[in-house]
């Protein structure tokens, strides 16, 4: 039945009250409210969702928004949690199938549901994540450490593997679930080793005092989303409630308190999203990487996690065609790591290199086809992989039906002629396929360069964007696509657009690599604003 069709059948239903048997008419949420009040409104809702009825029909027959509910059920039982039944008996103690990751590109279908773990805690992450950390990072006997452990996810896996853990929230609701979650005792000897009950308490995780230096060997980590979804109803330092700004701040306090508490060499996983605002991307993920950085950590990992919850088709389809965004389908992962030695801060200026590179400039043009990708994930056959990204840029950026400019990189001296880039729609810029710690930074530089030029010439609403790509020297990670989107921030002319993340097929890899082969590019796209020249 289509939607529509669905919310019309309702509203011509004739709804009985269930506390006066009256006819609630058109909308049994206002009779409630009206006739017996708010709190009969939100035992009515509970009642309903406690008896299974899926949110959509909720909203229809009470009269309440979706936000609305999460509210009376996070005021209700003290934490945001989707399903109000118990979880039920125990299937099985371990994921089927289970191999661990080897790309920077993780695709998790089925979030799991062996041992206690289910999707009642909104936004917990799958426990497919924590395990494959937990595995890579940690040996046997080892502490996890995890400070928003919301639904006992983490803590529940490090159980499971025979790891000690320190599993807390600054909500005491969490807290509860996830004592709840790890009433379980496994089989003896399933895992072929000691199995460690975690530490449950309630802590604020920007302030870990009570935790020695060095103790913690891993950290495990999904922080609230600022403004994403509010995980609390009256919880005072909850992060989920606050600005970008004011979260970003108080991450840094997390970020220290995790330097702090590490071991020297020892792994801080920390899962972090992007939001949307007025149909332009918020990088928070970007953002908290950068805080981890200046704290002090160095950046060994940078993976992506895929989402697959997105709607792709119909109704959503339309909207991201007719308003021009793409659904947030993406995830980051990054693997940071205490040094084992001080870090030395580099001087030099990132423009004071010489410009190792040419610039060649192609005009393409645009072409009219259907079927675009509609969230910020494309992925592509290995063989048709750059006519793809090339035919939904085309499609979705290039404002007007002339042409487009391509820059590419080869070895030798660069130059770009203005002429070329005046009144053009889109101008695409790629990445080098590989550069080392002096070519990397001369890259910059150019692309600095090119902003500047096209910054001048391209008209307003046109769209650059930069192909960029994560690049490993030695045992350091570059993780460009950061470091690029805070070298166009510091641009008044350009305002970011979207993060796409571009991923093959079928990605190469190396099952006996130290490190995770990386298997995703960037297209930082970036809309022309206009703005005050420096």
């Amino acid at each position: 039945m289509k939607r529509n069709s669905f919310i019309q059948q309702q509203s011509d239903m004739q709804l009985r009250c269930p506390f006066c048997n009256g006819s609630g008419d058109s909308n049994l949420g206002a009779h409630i409210r009206q006739v017996h009040g708010e709190d009969y409104l939100r035992q009515a809702v509970l009642s309903a969702k406690a008896q299974g009825m899926p949110d959509a029909e909720i909203g229809t027959r009470f009269g309440v928004s979706f936000h609305q509910l999460e509210r009376i059920i996070t005021e209700a039982y003290g934490t945001n949690i989707s399903v109000l039944e118990r979880p039920k008996r125990i299937k099985s103690w371990a994921p089927k199938n289970f191999h661990e990751e080897t790309t920077t590109v993780w695709s998790f279908k089925q979030r799991g549901d062996w041992a206690t773990h289910d999707g009642r805690y909104r936004g917990n992450w799958s426990p497919n994540i924590p395990r494959n950390v937990i595995l890579k990072y940690s040996k046997p006997g080892d502490v996890v450490l995890d400070y928003f452990v919301g639904g006992g996810t983490t803590a529940v896996e490090a159980k499971l593997l025979g790891r000690r853990c320190i599993a807390s929230d600054i909500n005491p609701g969490a807290v509860g679930l996830t004592l709840e979650n790890l009433a379980f005792q496994p089989p003896s000897g399933l895992f072929g080793g000691r199995i460690y009950e975690p530490e449950v308490s309630i802590r604020d995780a920007r302030d870990l005092s009570d935790i020695p230096l060095g103790r913690i060997d891993l950290i495990c980590a999904h922080p609230p989303y600022a403004g994403i979804i509010n995980y609390s109803s009256a919880v005072e330092g909850d992060l989920s409630k606050l600005s970008v700004s004011d979260f970003l701040t108080e991450m840094g306090k997390v970020a220290r308190e995790s330097l702090r508490v590490l071991r020297p060499g020892g792994k801080c996983a920390v899962l972090i999203g992007d939001t949307r605002k007025s149909k332009h991307i918020v990088p928070i993920g970007f953002q908290t990487i950068r805080v981890f950085l200046d704290a002090g950590f160095i950046l060994r990992e940078l993976i992506i996690k895929r989402q697959h919850n997105c709607k792709t088709t119909g109704f959503w389809y339309a909207r991201s065609i007719q308003y021009n965004f793409l659904l947030l389908a993406h995830e980051y992962l990054p693997i940071f790591e205490k040094s084992t030695v001080q870090r030395v801060t580099e001087q030099r200026s990132f423009w004071e290199y010489p410009l190792p590179h040419q610039v060649t400039v192609e005009r393409v043009r645009r072409v009219e086809e259907e079927n675009l990708e509609t969230t910020t994930v494309w992925i592509f056959p290995k063989d048709h992989l750059e006519a793809e990204i090339r035919r939904n840029l085309l499609r979705r950026f290039a404002i007007t039906d002339g042409e487009f400019l391509e820059v590419q990189f080869s070895n030798g001296e660069y130059e770009l002629a203005l002429a070329p880039v005046q009144n053009m729609p889109l101008v695409y810029v790629h990445s080098p396929e590989r550069l080392d710690e002096e070519t990397l930074i001369g890259y910059r530089t150019a692309i600095r360069k090119i902003v500047r030029q096209v910054g001048d010439s391209l008209p307003i609403g046109s769209f650059l964007v930069l192909d960029v790509r994560d690049f490993r020297v030695g045992e350091k990670l570059w993780p460009m696509g950061l470091l690029l989107w805070e070298d166009m921030a510091a641009q008044k002319d350009f305002l970011i657009k979207e993060i796409v993340i571009v991923v093959p097929e079928e990605p190469s890899y190396d099952e006996q690599g130290k490190y995770f082969n990386i298997a995703h590019r960037y297209l930082l796209i970036f809309v022309h604003k206009g703005g005050k020249k420096e």
